[in-house]
């Protein structure tokens, strides 16, 4: 069964969840050929996802794509139908929080260069901070303006900056390879300048978020906004400026419309009548 899992995940990344339910199913009855699973491993796959350090978000993702592995082993390599036994886990709801206007005027005026272009490549082009903070020249197209890289689930984007990140990224040697955010904070390191908490040239990019977090508490913002609340802004922005969750998809860099109906789930829109009876006489049209 290890074999079938594996060749199903292939062209997923190790960290996708597809390829870690695959994993849990592989450590509980690899070994066997599907038509050996029974409920007793089903009962393990539980328990482990039950007790395991899994925060909400993770246990449900991993327990529906076990589900969805288990249902392909049995229409198509003979396994019994053992789906259904994996235990319910209620969907968390998503995260709505959003940067108010004046949070952002804030912290761009507050924030030292390496952060300032932290926070407008998670705000300006929705970039997972992730992956803004290890951005380098070898990204950098300069005559296009234009950054290319790799999202986590292996979409290719290539996305324009604004004026405010080209200005940043300017005063970077283009001939290192050393990411743009970390080579502002070292110049600001020479200068004696950092975020409110000093870090290591090659230090993680998590360092970030906390000196992110002491930026928030100097300027007296106590509620919690993250880097990713950012990039959700720039979503929910993109989206009340086009109408259009295509073009929010290839913001986001998201193989699956559903990631992206996830970003946008805030609130309810109130309908209005004149809507409906749009809708309806163009209904009308039609049929006539």
């Amino acid at each position: 069964m290890a074999a079938i899992l594996l060749a199903q995940v292939g062209s997923y990344r190790s960290s996708s969840p597809d390829h870690q339910a695959a994993k849990i199913l592989i450590a509980h009855a690899g070994s066997l050929s599907p038509k050996k699973l029974s409920a007793a491993h089903i009962a393990e796959i539980n328990e482990y996802l039950e007790k395991g350090s899994f925060t909400t978000a993770t246990r449900y993702e991993y327990a529906s794509v076990v589900k969805r592995h288990l249902r392909t082993l049995w229409e198509y390599h003979g396994a019994p139908k053992l789906d259904q036994l994996i235990n319910h886990h209620v969907r968390p709801k998503p995260r709505n929080v959003t940067a108010r206007t004046a949070e952002i005027d804030a912290l761009l005026v507050a924030a030292p260069d390496h952060l300032r272009l932290m926070i407008l490549l998670c705000l300006d082009l929705a970039i997972r901070s992730g992956t803004a903070g290890n951005l380098a020249p070898k990204h950098y197209d300069e005559q296009d303006e234009t950054l290319t890289f790799t999202t986590k689930c292996d979409e290719h984007l290539n996305l324009p900056v604004t004026e405010e990140i080209r200005e940043l990224i300017e005063q970077c040697d283009m001939d290192r390879g050393v990411p743009f955010v970390r080579q502002l904070c070292q110049r600001e390191k020479e200068k004696g300048i950092h975020g409110g908490t000093p870090i290591r040239d090659d230090g993680p990019t998590q360092t970030f978020g906390v000196q992110f977090r002491a930026l928030k508490e100097k300027i007296g913002i106590t509620r919690k906004l993250t880097f990713h609340d950012l990039r959700r802004t720039a979503a929910v922005g993109m989206y009340n400026e086009t109408h259009d969750i295509r073009e929010v998809q290839g913001l986001l860099g998201h193989k699956n419309m559903l990631s992206t109906v996830w970003y946008l789930d805030h609130e309810l829109h109130q309908v209005s009548r004149a809507r409906l009876e749009l809708i309806k006489s163009k209904r009308k049209e039609r049929i006539a």
